[in-house]
């Protein structure tokens, strides 16, 4: 029996602190605020994902610093950042 190798992709998102609302623990991010790899304004992130990767200041970023739903990103604490620093979600979609 041949193996079959799963479809993998993935979908990157970018932006930066300063799009960012709230304080503390509800510091997030709506998707709109961010472009995605085409350069055009995102709308939403992916309903269905395998997992995704947070980068800040192009640093991965551990499992337990953030959130994410279809609509935002939450980043606890993440207002405390400069407001220049740039993100990238990045969801690897099967």
């Amino acid at each position: 029996m041949p193996i079959t190798k799963p479809f993998t992709a993935n979908r990157r998102f970018t932006s930066t602190i300063g799009a960012g609302t709230g304080t503390g623990a509800t510091f997030s991010i709506v998707a709109t605020a961010f472009t995605d790899d085409t350069g055009a304004a995102a709308t939403a992130f992916p309903a269905s994902f395998t997992y995704y990767n947070l980068y800040i200041n192009a640093m991965l970023q551990t499992g337990d610093i953030s959130t994410v739903t279809t609509t935002a990103i939450t980043i606890p604490g993440g207002d405390v950042l400069e407001q220049a620093m740039p993100l990238v979600v990045e969801f690897v979609v099967t």
